[in-house]
């Protein structure tokens, strides 16, 4: 039996979250989610949240800041709409239902592009990574916050253990750093992730840069020269 997630799990998951999101997860993620969102402010602009959910996070951006939500699930996404409406965020540009290893959007539309709490749970979360990368501005950031699973001891024992018992819930609890950083070696657009615990350890922040055309040519040039 597989222990990987597929889009109908995640939508189903997802569906019956979105009515108690907010209570279950709020207070619980906010420290994760106000150390993400200073990080994406440091470079602002056109910032996609991605897996933006209820929409939570929404009013704690800065109005100078311009958004694009994105989400796999129309639920969410409808909660999502309702909090723009009712607290007038008119920094929000669009919430929009899609699938992340397949976004619509041009290449290079973005000064950031934040996940918090949701590339764990995502179906292919390589596709969706090489998909943010393809929409952010050279020189910008892929910031991510999430709990990621151990690298040995007796929590990695257990995460192993549970991750087929937390499939339907639509999480996968044994996701590791390593992961990440593997992506980012093969993806080549990426510099190296710098990872920081933040919400007193339970979270970790990973970043990711998006390098320019010259310095891509540059490292391309001191491989060439290395061989």
């Amino acid at each position: 039996m597989s222990t990987d997630l597929d889009r109908s799990t995640v939508e189903e998951a997802y569906a019956k979250w979105a009515p108690i999101y907010d209570v279950v997860f709020g207070a619980v993620f906010e420290a994760g989610r106000k150390v993400a969102i200073q990080a994406a402010e440091r470079i602002g602009g056109r910032i996609l949240e991605f897996g933006v959910g209820t929409g939570i996070a929404l009013p704690n951006y800065r109005r100078t800041n311009r958004l694009v939500g994105v989400d796999i699930s129309e639920p969410m996404l409808q909660k999502a709409r309702e909090r723009v409406q009712k607290e007038k965020l008119d920094h929000v540009e669009g919430l929009c239902l899609m699938d992340g290893a397949h976004m619509g959007f041009a290449d290079e539309s973005f000064d950031v592009v934040i996940a918090q709490f949701v590339i764990t749970v995502v179906p292919h979360p390589e596709a969706t990574l090489d998909e943010m990368a393809r929409v952010l501005k050279p020189g910008g950031e892929i910031i991510l916050v999430n709990h990621l699973g151990a690298e040995d001891g007796p929590r990695a024992v257990f995460e192993k253990w549970f991750a087929r018992r937390a499939r339907k819930l639509g999480w996968r609890p044994e996701f590791q750093f390593a992961r990440l950083r593997n992506w980012a070696v093969k993806n080549g657009t990426v510099d190296v992730p710098v990872a920081k615990n933040v919400g007193l350890g339970m979270y970790t922040m990973v970043r990711f840069r998006k390098r320019s055309a010259a310095e891509m040519a540059g490292a391309e040039e001191g491989v060439a020269l290395a061989g």
